[in-house]
């Protein structure tokens, strides 16, 4: 088997080596590769699913038209470093080869365009977004990785920002979001109505909300792990960008045959100018807090908003079995303003502010010893500091606040192929987290500084089996964690299991344990300006527990001519979590204590494929509830215990032209209200039971539209619009209540009204 193998690779090898050394003389009878998709799918009646970038510029010999498909499809492996995968709706997947990447190859695909083009369903459960094939969602004229998982069934953000996404009901920093491998404790730009992740370099976002692969930790919720590309690049391309809120841009450089580099960055308008979408956003994030209100003898004045990021990835081809990776990104968002008074007829002004900074780098050497094994050894190191500086005129006081993380991660994983059905992966994880957190006072002198480290050494093995025919797929392994600083022992299993049957049904079974040991907390209300008010912090094993999961799945999808049906149910229990990461604003806002989440509920979607025309209709049932033993009430329903979602949306794509609009409707979060007619007691709120009632139902209509055209043979652009919540329908995201002058009162806060974006980008 090795030996038929060896002779394959080399039959490939020498098939490209001559069509290399004969470029030159043939160069007459050959035309482009997308040229040549473009006819098969005339000629065959069939589509292919590819990233233009990557066949641009590749010629080859047309394939006889006497060939059926098949012998077509298999004609072009010879000659394309690609493969050529048929779906179950006629859909063609052409896929790039890369043996040094490809030993530990990815899931088979299972659907194709899920949601649109370029979100796919992976036989092992997970979803994947490619950015290179996107096409276009409502409201969204870039590909914002972040907004876009919220597409799927049974994830959205409690109050539209990408730093509070919940999957099936978890809180955000149960996420486990990652970039090339590394953890990312930052996930947004503006606080968290934009991604930080610069999508002109991120070519492909995976998304599991269950199964996951043992070689991971930490995300108890769901991971969304975000990738450069992993080829290395032959030719120069880049592009640069504006919009109503940032110029980009990104370049790709060819440094030799081995090597490529790719570099990004991003940089907020608001030192140019202040467009509507800047004025929206900076609204949004500064309702209800000190930026917005001060007390009535302090003004604010002079309030400045900037952001940036910058990304690279840079691919060294060591030789044809050895390739190291290396990766950077760093990303801050900064606010300033001035906080003004008159004392005694003397003015006096102070400078508050409010920053957040992530920086992480990594490497990755991988290896194919031969056919049957492959090493990969990846570290990282990331940094994060959140710190705000709050000027009190009044009391002529500084209060300076500080979270900050530093974490180093070592992974060295193993993948040995038996042979075409069945992958053994296993591997040895050490990761060491440390986390700080600083309150300083100047006036009367106070300063609380508490610094933890935890280390946590993990073994994770796992054994694929895929049949012959591919229609059946499995997972199963487990993963064990030492927690040093605590003594503990964790076990967690996981189970990815899926099964075709009668052509056009398939069948999902999924499962996992999983722990973490940090989380975000609230102290107080106020804390860092209120507006980044959340806090990382380690786990201490007694009043902030390790986080422990376990999640069951079952699913159903019928999949044939263009129509996906698909229905998934799930029950998740997450233990060891605090009132103090769920974010109370009622009578438990300033509880501590620790208890568990049990959610259960219901994933549905069906999409109908029609020429140009492309429609979907999710529907998400949940039901999720807090036990709090040590609480009155004990059980009660989850500050994400969102009942009922559905989102509605439609594409239409016809050459250069690409239009969508959407509408999303859930029905409300919990809410807790005082009671009527009594809502004082001995001076404080006197609640209705937490969580028993519901604010107004949300509904958002978002539209978008991008249009491709050249400039020139080389150069090519795309002018693009969106509109979000287009009817400008006053959504109320979060409710609260406030005793003011003995009285009290309640304080709402909005979503984002209508708010447009436009870009224009060119590609050279």
């Amino acid at each position: 088997m090795a030996i038929q193998i060896r002779q394959y690779i080399l039959v490939l090898l020498l098939s490209f080596n001559f069509s290399f050394c004969a470029f030159s003389q043939e160069t007459e009878s050959r035309i482009s590769l997308s040229e040549i998709l473009s006819i098969l799918e005339q000629h065959y009646k069939v589509q292919f699913n590819y990233a233009e970038d990557a066949v641009s510029g590749i010629l080859v010999e047309p394939p006889k038209s006497t060939l059926s498909l098949n012998e077509a499809l298999s004609y072009l492996e010879i000659q394309t470093d690609f493969q050529y995968q048929i779906t179950e709706d006629n859909m063609i997947l052409v896929i790039a080869n890369n043996p040094a990447f490809d030993l530990q190859k990815l899931s088979e695909v299972m659907v194709s365009g899920y949601i649109v083009k370029g979100i796919n369903k992976l036989s092992n459960g997970s979803f994947e977004i490619k950015v290179s094939e996107f096409d276009i969602l409502p409201g969204l004229v870039e590909t914002d990785v972040l907004q876009a998982v919220q597409a799927f069934p049974g994830i959205q953000s409690i109050n539209e920002t990408v730093s509070n996404i919940n999957i099936r009901g978890g809180s955000h920093d149960q996420n486990l979001i990652l970039w090339d491998d590394i953890k990312m404790y930052q996930s947004g730009h503006f606080f968290g109505l934009i991604s930080m992740f610069n999508p002109q370099i991120t070519q492909r976002v995976s998304l599991t909300k269950n199964g996951s692969s043992t070689e991971f930790t930490d995300g108890v919720s769901g991971t969304i792990s975000m990738e450069t590309d992993k080829n290395i690049n032959k030719v120069f391309n880049g592009n640069i960008g504006v919009n109503f809120i940032d110029a980009n841009g990104f370049v790709d450089v060819p440094i030799s045959k081995k090597s490529s580099l790719q570099v990004a960055a991003r940089k907020a308008l608001s030192d140019f100018t202040e467009t509507p979408t800047y004025n929206n956003f900076f609204e949004r994030i500064s309702q209800d807090t000190e930026v917005e209100n001060n007390t009535m003898s302090i003004t604010n004045s002079d309030k400045t908003f900037d952001f940036y990021d910058a990304s690279l990835r840079w691919i060294y081809k060591i030789n044809k079995n050895e390739i190291l990776r290396v990766n950077f990104i760093n990303a801050t968002n900064e606010l300033v303003f001035n906080e003004n008074t008159t004392i005694d007829a003397i003015e006096d002004s102070r400078e508050s502010s409010l920053s957040q900074h992530s920086i992480a780098g990594a490497i990755s050497y991988s290896k194919v010893w031969n056919t049957k094994w492959q090493t990969v050894f990846e570290a990282y190191e990331t940094d994060y500091k959140l710190k705000s500086i709050n000027a009190n005129l009044l009391d002529s006081q500084r209060f300076l606040q500080e979270n900050k993380i530093s974490e180093t991660s070592l992974k060295l994983k193993a993948n040995h192929k038996f042979n075409g059905r069945f992958q053994l992966l296993s591997g040895y994880h050490f990761v060491e987290t440390k986390m700080t957190n600083l309150d300083d006072v100047d006036v009367p002198r106070f300063k609380l500084l508490v610094s933890e480290v935890v280390r946590t050494h993990g073994v994770f093995s796992q054994l694929s089996y895929k049949s012959n025919d591919k229609n059946t797929n499995i997972t199963s392994g487990i993963r064990y964690n030492y927690i040093d600083k605590f003594s503990k022992h964790l076990l967690e299993p996981r189970l990815s299991f899926s099964h075709k049957f009668l052509d056009f049904f398939s069948v999902e079974v999924l499962g996992e344990f999983k722990h973490q040991n940090s989380s975000q907390i609230i102290n107080f209300q106020n804390d860092f300006l209120g507006i980044e008010k959340r806090r990382w912090q380690l786990s201490n094993d007694n009043d902030i527990p390790v986080i422990l999961s376990r999640q069951a799945s079952l699913g159903l999808s019928y999949s044939q001519n263009g129509w996906l049906v698909s229905a998934e149910g799930y029950y998740k229990k997450i233990k060891g979590i605090t009132t103090q990461s769920q974010g109370f604003q009622n009578q438990y806002e300033f509880v501590r204590t620790s208890g568990f989440n049990e959610v259960g509920g219901l994933d549905f979607i069906v999409r109908k494929r029609l020429n140009n025309f492309n429609s979907w209709l999710s529907y998400s049932f949940m039901n999720s509830d807090y036990t709090f033993s040590d609480s009155p009430e004990s059980t009660f329903p989850s500050n994400y215990d969102i009942r009922h979602a559905i989102t509605l949306g439609t594409n239409y794509t016809s050459g250069k032209l690409k239009v969508s609009a959407g509408l999303n409707w859930n029905s409300g979060r919990p809410t807790t209200i005082p009671i009527e007619g009594n809502e004082l007691s001995n001076g404080e709120i006197n609640y209705n039971r937490t969580n028993s009632s519901k604010l107004k139902d949300y509904l958002r209509v978002d539209v978008s539209a991008l249009y491709n055209f050249r400039l020139s043979t080389a150069t090519n652009a795309n002018l693009g619009l969106s509109v979000w919540n287009l009817l400008n329908r006053e959504n109320i995201i979060n409710s609260f209540y406030r005793i003011n002058n003995n009285a009290v009162t309640e304080v709402k806060q909005q979503s984002l009204g209508i708010t447009p974006n436009l870009i224009f980008r060119v590609n050279f």
